[in-house]
C-alpha cells in the first residue's frame, strides 16, 4: 500500500508541474503578441456626419463659425390659448360628504370634483360642462354648471 501512495503523489506532481509548464508558456505567447486592448485600440472618433469611425479626424475639416450673438437662449412666447370646455356626466355624487366623480364624454377619464366647485345643483347622470385643474393627486373638475348653462370664471 505504500507504493501506490507514493507513486500517486509522483503522478500528481508531474500534472502540477505540467500545468504549471502550460501556464508559463501561455503567458510568455501573450507577452509576445501584439496587444488587442490597447488605448489606440479602444479610442473611437466621430466624423463630421456623426458617425463613429477608428480613424483620427484630419485637420483640413471646414468648421463652421457660429457668432455668440447670433445664439438666443429662451423659451417660446406661449399662444394665447382659448380654454376648451370639457362635457361629461356625473358619474357619482355623495351629497352629504360633498364629492363626486365626473366621466368625460370624449374619452374614458373619470374627474374628481368637490362640492365648492360647482355652479349649480347636480344629480347622478346631468349632463355637465367643466374645466380641468391640476390637484394633489390628479386632475380636478372645477367651474362645474349644466350644459345649457354659461359658465362663470372665478
Amino acid at each position: 500500500m505504500a507504493k501506490s501512495v507514493t507513486v500517486d503523489k509522483r503522478e500528481n506532481e508531474k500534472k502540477r508541474l505540467a500545468r504549471r509548464a502550460e501556464k508559463q508558456k501561455r503567458k510568455e505567447e501573450k507577452k509576445l503578441s501584439p496587444k488587442a486592448n490597447s488605448l489606440d485600440d479602444m479610442i473611437a472618433y466621430v466624423d463630421e456626419n456623426g458617425m463613429i469611425t477608428s480613424t483620427p479626424p484630419t485637420e483640413n475639416i471646414k468648421k463652421e463659425e457660429i457668432k455668440q450673438e447670433e445664439i438666443v437662449i429662451s423659451t417660446p412666447k406661449k399662444e394665447k390659448e382659448v380654454p376648451t370646455v370639457m362635457k361629461g356626466r356625473v358619474e357619482f355624487f355623495n351629497t352629504s360628504k360633498g364629492f363626486g366623480f365626473i366621466k368625460d364624454l370624449s374619452g374614458t377619464e373619470k374627474y374628481f370634483f368637490h362640492v365648492n366647485n360647482v355652479m349649480a345643483d347636480i344629480s347622478e347622470n346631468d349632463i355637465v360642462t367643466f374645466d380641468l385643474e391640476r390637484g394633489i393627486k390628479g386632475m380636478n373638475a372645477v367651474n362645474i354648471c349644466f350644459e345649457n348653462e354659461q359658465k362663470t370664471g372665478n
